[in-house]
């Protein structure tokens, strides 16, 4: 896959960036692009972006769910980052719990997580600004194919959850904090059920071992769409109740988005090499990236960054909005 270089971050200072990044639809109210920028001016001839923002030959530390890491995407489209910059992007894989923990305590330049809440909170306390909408999968509920439970094709993800309760079958959670596991509990919670006992065990791992785990146990999990196909061809789960990428509850939906940690807090942050992620990121040459990454055949991520361009609806699943939403 190759990436088309845009050239229009080569005009960077922070605020140019901030105003190109601003072509995300639905950018919330928590920062606007200017925010703790220097200003910037257009490059002379053939000056390169690295030169106009003097960032050649330094780190980026992005702080990260497992599963953009774990699914191979950033692997695929960083190259192209670090190619135009002449710098590292150095992607550390945690829950969005811990990646958020990482980047409040000075240790990351820029954050990539999927639990709406979680970033709201982590943006309220100042520890991040100019987040953006940046792509969305869905969240399915997976088990064994002879699914002891009985939940294959319910068309509500908190009656499956209570379903699973009710038979005592095994459920593996992930418990640690993470975007997954906060919408794991939200289900639960909308379902009424306090879940506990021996029949639910929480692993404290990443969604790629938290998969292998049900696998091993014959148990259900919540897992997002990507891990899942990333992952399909070597365990014997099989999806049981959809995300509304294939027609599930909108409750399954699973927004991602990217924020730069506020150098006001943390005067050590690389807040101009941030800005340039976020803006190239959203861009539209890098969300059709997103969106053409495949995993034996299937796409995993939908761009939202730029949905609401005509030219992006394809990648759309059609009535769905990816907002956060109850059944």
């Amino acid at each position: 896959m190759s990436i088309q270089r845009r050239r229009f971050v080569a005009a960077l200072g922070a605020g140019a960036v901030a105003s190109t990044a601003g072509c995300s639809s639905t950018n919330d109210g928590n920062g606007d692009g200017g925010d703790g920028g220097s200003g910037g001016n257009g490059t002379d001839g053939g000056e390169s972006a690295e030169e106009s923002i003097g960032v050649a030959g330094e780190t980026l530390t992005l702080t990260t769910t497992t599963s953009t890491y774990d699914t191979g995407l950033l692997d695929e489209i960083h190259t192209d980052f670090e190619e135009m910059y002449g710098v590292t992007v150095d992607a550390v894989a945690q829950g969005t719990g811990a990646a958020l923990e990482t980047a409040r305590n000075g240790d990351s330049d820029i954050v990539m997580v999927h639990a709406r809440g979680l970033e709201d909170e982590f943006m309220r306390n100042g520890y991040g600004i100019n987040r953006r909408d940046l792509m969305f999968n869905d969240f399915v509920i997976v088990g064994p194919e002879d699914d002891p439970a009985g939940i294959e094709g319910m068309g509500s993800a908190t009656e499956a959850l209570t379903t699973v309760a009710e038979a005592q079958a095994t459920f593996v959670s992930r418990g640690d904090n993470s975007g997954t596991h906060t919408k794991e509990l939200n289900l639960w919670e909308a379902a009424g059920t306090e879940p506990g006992g021996d029949w639910y065990q929480e692993t404290g791992t990443g969604m790629g071992e938290a998969l292998n785990i049900a696998n091993q146990q014959g148990a259900y999990t919540l897992s997002d769409r990507g891990t899942f196909i990333s992952q399909r061809s070597e365990i014997d789960l099989t999806i049981l109740v959809q995300g509304p990428i294939e027609g599930g509850p909108e409750i399954l939906a699973n927004p991602y988005g990217v924020m730069a940690v506020n150098p006001g807090v943390h005067d050590n942050a690389n807040y101009d090499l941030a800005m340039a992620y976020i803006g190239w990121i959203t861009s539209p040459e890098v969300q059709e990236a997103i969106s053409e990454y495949q995993v034996n055949g299937e796409q995993l991520f939908f761009p939202r960054a730029v949905s609401e361009n005509p030219d992006f609806q394809q990648y759309v699943p059609e009535g769905w909005s990816s907002d956060d939403s109850d059944e």
